[in-house]
């Protein structure tokens, strides 16, 4: 095995990727054997770039392809892009702010080229950055939700959805961006918590009386109030139920209704009633038969039904209409109040509810069927506990505005006719149609992007078309994504799969959670934290980036993020180099072909340590197997460094017999076996070294290479006999470390134990001997006379000789100065917990912190108090003797 003397990810890694990828090692094909196994990536935005969100989602990914691929199965990773509505045209449209023009200069069609002239420049930033990550994409099926097959794909499902009449035009409250002037969906509006006013008012009685007050954060639109609102059961308003009061400034009559919906303890009581412009309002609107009057145009100013304050923007008609009230005398006053407002993700301006004429989704029927298919277990979530809300979610989910204000992006297939008819097509219209059915125009508005991605599970495998791959791989195996769009993406595409093809489009759902910072606080560029993914390639390499991510990431939680843990990713790789060196100065001309040695010339670390390989092989699969990686990444790494490295490596070092060779290769191969999802490129780079491969020997990469099965299963007396030795090599490096010894200073050790605890400590006493530089191991019955340093291990007293390493006058003050050290900090430990003072009002976890000081002092003590009188009752008898000498001598 030829490796260079240091890990170097930069040359590496690029080589590497190049070298599957030209080489089709990521490609499958419908027909190639091992059951179908496949995954589609959720598509980024094609205007993105990596973040660190990006590179967990897609490195669980690409850990379960790698591993299925190894399985033998017929594995495919599907990649593409979003062609991202809102997100595209918004790049585009600034490129042209800043040549002085907008897109209704340049028309609708010499707009939507220019955007796709951008994204063929600029839209395969994101895939570029994913190969940088590791991803094993099959590239040769890249899809983009725009391009000529998914647009027919869109198209087919709209039709046909209208034609079964669960897509419809209509007149509805939506999400209104008045930046961007158009609709949005839910997921596209951000709520964030705002310091704004609470407005108290009164709306004067039409019969004169005092009337009503009520209390709004949003005053402007009291212009379009149709109603006030009290709840049914409220004694403070039921006299007022069914008499009329009058609107400010535009002087409208407006009846005061009861209704279960309003929270008597939320301002005064009554709500003011705005139907068409709050979803709660406009759904007490609909109970009621309320009038629902828009005050606002497209960018939120003020309209004709706002009266005096037409023309002016929503939040200066507030501030005027604040100062009218207050010169009126119906001002009562006005409150800080803290609550959450929806913002548009794309513009970050805050959103409009407003009534709007557009396209719908009747989703009632599709949730119906999708929650059925979740109940029976179809499609599982990861975690399981993710199940409860995606289908309170369905339970309680309203019709889908599908329709945007935008140029690009699919446009909705329908036509007008001079007399307002809708004529929904599956072609466009040829000039003889235009003629026929007397049409004026098609409608302007494009599809919500999520119209097209809900249909990605299917349209990435060639559907409507009747592929081989959708044969063999639909529906999917897994879909990773986090848990923040269950409800927004997955669940549109299980009801549409649900629907189009009678089939759930995945059949496990695996959630990770959000990348916070070490603190757990969420990154935020305002906050200083965020982590960018590429830069800590480019300092520590993909493997340890990946590495770091994994290791803290159950599915469904939130993962902690710092630089110093890829750092550790870092170290880990750089360990696995190393010690695959090492194996390969050991291994001679041994080579994993050459299998392990018969059971009989195994020692008993060779055992132990096959043994640990396969209780790691099994965590691993567990874990894989449950799509939590975590522990796979956690006991792996435990069992390379702390177990492979740090024992085994180091008894290696002092053999040279071909059994141990054999042991180490084989050891090495199902290591980097198992490690390869987790760090593909060191795998693959210790891989070809191990297995003396050159570039050219693409049938046996690794990425290729057989998932290791179960074989020799565990040996728990091989485990427990190393153990032994173990603690032993322990307490004795730690003695040492007491006396000051030099690790390179050869001891002489006695053994005092029963029967049970000998056996193990004399099968394993070669190797107590190499780790721990003992030069005489005996047993014993008793203590050896003479000046000892005693540690108890595996059972056992076990005894070093001190003779000639340590002067006992010193080793007394040594030990008397450090007794009355730990003495003075247990009473100072006591002291603060004697305190009532202190336990009281301290937070828990430093009383608790204290408690623990108090027990770790108290046991320091003993230990100490022991070591004290031994040595006291040697350096006596010591004494005793000489005395006893002189007087026989004289």
């Amino acid at each position: 095995m030829d490796l260079p003397k240091s890990y170097d990810p930069t040359a590496l890694e690029s080589e590497l990727y190049a070298w599957w990828a030209d080489n089709g090692l990521f490609h499958a094909e419908p027909d190639d054997d091992g059951e179908p196994y496949a995954i589609v990536i959720p598509p980024p935005n094609v205007t993105g770039s990596l973040h660190i969100g990006h590179a967990l989602d897609n490195t669980i990914q690409d850990v379960l392809i790698r591993r299925a691929r190894m399985q033998g199965r017929n594995a495919v990773w599907l990649p593409g892009t979003d062609h991202a509505g809102i997100a595209t045209q918004t790049v585009v449209e600034r490129q042209l702010a800043a040549e002085g023009r907008t897109r209704h200069d340049l028309g609708r069609e010499a707009f939507v080229e220019r955007v796709w002239e951008w994204r063929e420049q600029s839209g395969g930033t994101i895939l570029t950055q994913l190969r940088r990550l590791g991803a094993s994409c099959d590239w040769e099926r890249e899809a983009f939700t725009f391009d000529e097959p998914r647009s027919a794909a869109v198209r087919k499902v709209f039709c046909d959805l209208y034609d079964a009449g669960l897509i419809y035009r209509g007149n509805r409250l939506i999400n209104w961006d008045p930046k961007a002037s158009t609709a949005l969906s839910d997921i596209e509006v951000d709520h964030v918590e705002v310091d704004g006013t609470m407005t108290h008012m009164r709306y004067p009685a039409a019969d004169g009386g005092e009337g009503v007050v009520v209390a709004t954060t949003r005053p402007e639109t009291m212009l379009g109030d149709t109603a006030v609102a009290v709840h049914p059961d409220d004694e403070r308003y039921r006299d007022l139920i069914g008499q009329t009061v009058v609107v400010p400034f535009v002087e409208r009559e407006i009846p005061v209704i009861a209704d279960a919906h309003v929270d008597p303890a939320f301002g005064t009581g009554a709500v003011k009633v705005t139907p068409a412009h709050d979803p709660n309002d406009y759904d007490i609107g609909v109970r009621h038969d309320l009038p629902m009057i828009d005050v606002m145009t497209d960018d939120a100013v003020i309209n004709a039904n706002g009266g005096p304050y037409e023309g002016m923007d929503r939040f200066d008609a507030r501030k005027a209409i604040q100062a009218d009230l207050e010169t009126r005398g119906l001002l009562v006053k006005i409150e800080p109040h803290r609550h959450s407002v929806g913002h548009s993700s794309r513009t970050n301006v805050p959103i409009e509810p407003r009534l709007s004429d557009q396209w719908f989704v009747d989703v009632g029927p599709l949730a119906a069927t999708a929650i059925d298919t979740v109940r029976e277990g179809r499609t599982v979530f990861v975690p399981e506990r993710n199940t409860k809300g995606f289908l309170d979610w369905l339970e309680n989910l309203h019709d889908w505005c599908i329709s945007r204000q935008l140029w690009w992006g699919h446009r909705i297939p329908a036509w007008y006719d001079a007399d307002g008819g809708i004529h929904v097509l599956r072609e466009d219209p040829t000039e003889e149609q235009i003629a026929e059915l007397g049409l004026t125009h098609q409608d302007e508005d494009v599809l919500d992007t999520w119209f097209s991605s809900q249909l990605w599970p299917f349209t990435t495998l060639g559907w409507p078309e009747d592929t081989a791959e959708l044969a063999t791989w639909f529906p999917t195996d897994v879909l990773v994504t986090g848990y923040d769009i269950n409800t927004f993406w997955v669940s549109r595409m299980l009801m549409i799969s649900l629907w189009v093809h009678g089939e759930v489009p995945f059949r496990t759902v695996v959630n990770h959670g959000l990348v916070r910072d070490a603190t757990g606080k969420k990154m935020s560029k305002s906050f200083g934290n965020v982590i960018d993914p590429l830069v800590l390639i480019d300092r520590y390499g993909a493997d340890a980036l990946r590495f770091a991510l994994l290791r803290a990431a159950p599915p469904g939680q939130d993962v902690p993020m710092a630089e110093e843990w890829v750092e550790g990713g870092r170290r880990f790789a750089n360990k696995l180099w190393n010690a695959a060196r090492l194996v390969a100065d050991r291994a001679g001309d041994v080579t994993p072909a050459d299998g392990l040695p018969a059971d009989d010339e195994l020692r008993i670390e060779d055992r132990w340590i096959l043994s640990r390989l396969e209780a790691a092989r099994a965590e691993a699969d567990a874990a894989y197997d449950a799509h939590d990686i975590a522990p796979a990444a956690r006991g792996l790494y435990h069992f390379v460094w702390d177990e492979f490295a740090d024992w085994y490596l180091e008894l290696a070092k002092l053999r040279d017999d071909r059994a141990c060779a054999q042991v180490l290769v084989t050891v090495l191969d199902r290591s980097l076996r198992l490690l390869h999802p987790i760090m593909p490129f060191v795998t693959e780079a210790l891989w070809r070294g191990l297995h003396g491969l050159t570039p050219d020997d693409t049938d046996t990469a690794l990425i290729r290479a057989a998932w290791p099965a179960a074989d020799r299963g565990t040996d728990p007396d091989a485990e427990a006999a190393f153990a032994a030795v173990q603690q032993v090599v322990t307490e004795l490096r730690t003695l040492r470390a007491e006396y000051g010894m030099s690790p390179k200073h050869p001891i002489r050790v006695t053994v005092v134990c029963g029967d049970a605890a000998r056996e193990p400590l004399e099968a394993g006493g070669d190797g107590i001997c190499r780790l721990a530089g003992v030069e005489d191991l005996r047993f014993a019955d008793a203590a050896p006379d003479g000046l000892v340093g005693k540690v108890l291990a595996a059972g056992a007293e076990v005894y070093v000789s001190l003779e000639g390493i340590v002067d006992p006058s010193e080793e007394l003050d040594r030990l008397r100065g450090e007794l009355e050290q730990a003495r003075g900090e247990l009473r100072r430990a006591e002291g603060k917990l004697a305190n009532e003072s202190f336990v009281a009002k301290a937070p828990d976890a430093v009383v608790d912190a204290e408690r623990r000081k108090a027990e770790e002092w108290t046991a320091a003590i003993q230990k100490l108090e022991t070591q004290l009188d031994e040595l006291l009752s040697k350096v006596q008898s010591s004494s005793k003797v000489q005395s006893s000498s002189k007087v026989q001598d004289g």
